[in-house]
């Protein structure tokens, strides 16, 4: 399996963070190039989830998770994209892998607060989310996401309102994802 050079893979941050014009069609030269090179799958669905393409991002994602399942930055950004398209279920089966990782990394943090999320426990939640980012040096963009999560959370646990039950319809939860995944950084 041959990887894109450290060189083209800065060549495509660089354009992503300038937010060049070409920088989709960056990704998928390079693809063309390193069609086994995850990095490049999971950063076109990155590029593709933040244009509001939804079907191409999950299947470029899934395809980086394919080609590294180890890869638990891809695996945790399949799953969130899966929770914000209001596939809780899909989302908790994506993350069952990063149960391996440290109790204390970043990642994991992240997913016991979703999954306290999911079943509308927001104490919880906020609490995994902020620890997470305290740890989180790795990934500043993804710090953004959770922050955005604690924020609504907080909102929806101290406005005295009870939390909708869970056989309704919508949730607060599934109100609040919903508003998370218009407007998400992956």
């Amino acid at each position: 399996m041959t990887l894109c050079s450290d060189e083209e893979m800065a060549q495509l941050l660089a354009a992503m963070h300038a937010g060049t014009p070409d920088e989709l069609g960056l990704a998928e030269r390079l693809i063309e190039a390193y069609p086994d090179d995850a990095r490049l799958h999971f950063l076109r669905g990155s590029m593709l989830a933040g244009s509001g393409r939804p079907i191409e991002a999950h299947a470029a994602l899934s395809r980086a998770v394919a080609l590294a399942p180890d890869f638990a930055l891809a695996r945790f950004q399949l799953g969130f994209f899966e929770l914000t398209s209001g596939e809780a279920a899909r989302a908790l089966a994506t993350w069952e892998p990063l149960d391996t990782l440290p109790s204390d990394h970043y990642l994991a943090h992240f997913v016991r607060g979703l999954r306290h999320l999911i079943q509308d426990h927001f104490g919880e939640a906020i609490r995994e989310l902020t620890e997470g980012i305290a740890v989180n040096e790795e990934n500043p963009p993804l710090n953004r996401d959770m922050r955005l999560i604690i924020d609504e959370c907080s909102r929806l646990a101290g406005d005295g309102a009870p939390a909708a039950p869970a056989d309704a319809e919508a949730s607060a939860t599934s109100f609040l994802l919903d508003q998370i995944g218009r407007g998400t950084s992956h």
